[in-house]
């Protein structure tokens, strides 16, 4: 650089930009060429000065040297680093040489193997800049390109995962566009097409309704069209037709995808065959029906003849043993429907359930039920909520259990309730009877067996209430005799 272009120039300390601005390494020799290039450079980039060659192996964005003070060897090794530099980066990175004008021409053009730039010295300061600005802007557009490259290849790699994860999934997946007219398909998962029959190229470009068929409930139609509409999720079981017309019963969950403004882009369905469910629900219907009106009629049958007989010839009490077994037998009857009918509707209860007044409650509807029983309380000072279904019937079922089967004449029955963690309540319910059989206690750990199993049912109906909530019931032996159950639920949020 001339003097006349260094007149009225700053310190390049005094202009230094900021750490996030380009980086631009002088690797030259002290002298006044150097200072009058900083000082030029300093104003719009971050330099640094060095000597040392392996100062490349740093970030950089430009790379400025020269020849002058450098005798071959050391150019050659400068060369090589400059080679090796380009090597370890995916994106541009230019190296400029400053050469003096009387030199230029005896460079040959082999310098061009591994620099980007040859400029005369001296040379305009606008020249100068505008050449290594050109590089650098080259050098950033390269390194952005080469960043979004990386994403984009991650973005893929990632959704190619997903996409495989999809295809492998256990259940039916589909994906719709609302954007387009209708709302198609246009993705559907291996597990959809294995459900229904349809090959990827039969159904994308269509709605998911065409699967639907005669027997398809039109509420349920109603309801699925509804919600979409409103952009809601949904939840229903619904018949389906499979292609070669077979019918069948799926699980169908949808909910919408929103993009970062809100608008629904997509919907995204799960579809679950259980067709078996259903059949089972089905006939378990039919036998509870059955049950519950058939046996009514036979047992109501048989008390009036018995009644009859009674009457007539009754002298060693057969008949009225014969009349226990059938009330006995009205009794069962009407417990496996109310039961049934507590479990199929105990699901979680929207309010949260106040344990406090509930089992004060059911303590006084028992002392008036069971005057000869004796009755106590134990509740922490906080109150306890929890949203269990059907847990009242269950409390209920066990604090009776106490005072039904205790052969005593002064039964008593202790509730406690108690936190853990915040997150648990445990309902202890301990009484003075003779104790639970050890057959009806592993009936309920080791499942019903043709040769072991509950003549009673109330166990089973705590053990299925407090189970579906995710919580535990368990029946120990009390210190002083007796027997002591525990519900175990999750505490209200």
């Amino acid at each position: 650089m001339s003097h006349e272009q260094a007149d009225g120039a700053t310190e390049a300390s005094g202009g230094r930009p900021t750490v996030n601005e380009p980086r631009v390494l002088v690797l030259m020799a002290p002298g006044r060429n150097r200072d009058l290039l900083v000082e030029a450079l300093g104003r719009q980039y971050r330099v640094e000065t060095t000597t040392d060659a392996a100062a490349l192996d740093a970030p950089f964005d430009c790379c400025v040297f020269d020849r002058q003070g450098l005798d071959r060897a050391e150019f050659d090794r400068i060369a090589d680093l400059v080679e090796t530099g380009r090597e370890t980066t995916s994106a541009f990175l230019p190296f400029v040489l400053l050469v003096p004008a009387d030199t230029a021409d005896s460079m040959g053009t082999t310098v061009w193997d591994y620099v980007d730039d040859v400029i005369e010295l001296p040379a305009g300061r606008a020249e100068l800049l505008s050449r290594i600005d050109n590089l650098v802007q080259r050098r950033q557009t390269a390194v952005e390109l080469d960043s979004r490259s990386r994403e984009l290849e991650e973005t893929i790699a990632e959704l190619r995962l997903k996409e495989r994860a999809m295809d492998k999934a256990p259940v039916g997946i589909t994906i719709t566009d609302p954007t387009q007219d209708d709302n198609p398909m246009i993705y559907v998962n291996e597990q959809f097409q294995a459900l229904t029959g349809y090959d990827t190229e039969e159904v994308l470009g269509r709605n998911c309704r065409f699967l639907q068929g005669d027997d398809t409930d039109p509420e349920t139609r109603r309801l699925l069209r509804e919600r979409i509409d409103a952009e809601r999720p949904v939840s229903a079981d619904i018949v389906n037709y499979r292609k070669n017309g077979q019918r069948f019963w799926q699980k169908l969950d949808i909910t919408p995808v929103r993009d970062e403004e809100g608008c629904v882009v997509n919907f995204v369905g799960f579809q679950t065959e259980i067709t078996d469910r259903k059949i089972r629900e089905r006939r378990l219907e039919v036998l509870n029906r059955v049950l519950s009106h058939n046996l009514k009629n036979k047992m109501n049958l048989i008390e009036g003849h018995v009644a009859l007989l009674r009457e007539e010839m009754d002298r060693d009490g057969s008949l009225g043993v014969i009349e226990r077994a059938a009330n006995d037998l009205m009794a069962l009857g009407e417990s496996v429907r109310r039961i049934d009918q507590i479990i199929s509707t105990a699901e979680p209860a929207d309010e949260p359930v106040s344990l406090h007044e509930r089992i004060e409650q059911l303590v006084n509807v028992l002392r008036d039920r069971y005057p000869e029983a004796t009755f106590s309380v134990s509740l922490p000072e906080t109150t306890c909520d929890v949203a269990v279904g059907g847990l009242t019937a269950a409390l209920e079922e066990a604090m009776e259990n106490a005072v039904r089967h205790n052969t005593g004449t002064e039964p008593t029955v202790e509730v406690r309730v108690k936190t853990r963690d915040e997150a648990w309540v445990d309902i202890e319910i301990e009484d003075n009877g003779p104790g639970i059989p050890d057959r009806e206690i592993e009936v309920l750990e080791g499942g019903e067996s043709p040769l072991n199993h509950a003549e009673r049912l109330g166990l089973w109906q705590i053990h299925w209430i407090v189970t579906n909530s995710g919580g535990e019931f368990s029946v120990r032996d009390a210190p002083s005799g007796g027997t002591v159950v525990t519900l175990s639920v999750p505490a209200r949020d």
